[in-house]
């Protein structure tokens, strides 16, 4: 089966810290097959590594949209940040990405409400049912029933900040996926919950704390 993580952060998010060293290793050791580098924003680190390691990374973006959000996976380009949640959609999907929603119904992390989503459930195609870093606020029961209800894709991501987040929440899927293949493969897909230490949780604090005060210096 093949292991894959359809949400984590580099070096090159704020709060982010894995590396281009550290995504090498958890591919080459077997951690994880495929991952998605879905840093704020921004694209430019993960299409170097798609570059790199080819097929086994996926160009992605956490985006801020107006009303919270929103993850495009295999991107071509940046979606600006600031649009509304329908228009950043629109824009992913004209790059033919597919529209990931990360921690659904969570308001302390932004992620979109039921009523957006249900506006806009025909423009979403994959929904991030377990959160590995959903520790106070765990809202994976209302979005795997959500997204039963409204037949969407479901995964299971690590949301890793840095690299001892990664390799406990994941989907195993039966192939390597493309833009074209993952939603069929997320049709049969397992999802692995277990979560990582308290050190997954306090990454993005240290991240952003430890680059105010040594920026330049990459830790993970």
């Amino acid at each position: 089966m093949i292991k894959i993580d359809l949400h984590t952060h580099s070096v090159a998010s704020p709060d982010g810290g894995i590396s281009e060293a550290q995504y090498i290793k958890a591919l080459k050791s077997g951690m994880l097959d495929c991952v998605a580098i879905t840093d704020h924003n921004q694209v430019g680190f993960a299409k170097h590594m798609h570059n790199t390691l080819g097929e086994a990374i996926i160009v992605g973006e956490e985006i801020m949209s107006s009303e919270g959000e929103i993850i495009g996976l295999f991107l071509q380009e940046l979606v600006p940040a600031g649009l509304s949640p329908a228009d950043t959609m629109h824009a992913i999907h004209d790059q033919s990405g597919l529209v990931y929603i990360p921690h659904p119904f969570e308001t302390m992390r932004k992620g979109l409400g039921p009523h957006m989503l249900d506006d806009l459930v025909e423009h979403i195609d994959i929904v991030e049912i377990c959160n590995g870093r959903a520790f106070f606020q765990n809202r994976s029961q209302q979005a795997v029933v959500w997204t039963r209800l409204n037949q969407r894709a479901g995964a299971a991501s690590s949301d890793a900040h840095g690299y001892h987040g990664l390799g406990a929440t994941y989907t195993t899927v039966s192939k390597l996926p493309t833009a074209s293949t993952l939603l069929h493969e997320l049709a049969s897909a397992r999802h692995v919950t277990d979560r990582p230490g308290i050190r997954a949780l306090l990454y993005p604090k240290y991240h952003r704390t430890r680059k105010k005060i040594l920026p330049g210096k990459q830790h993970g």
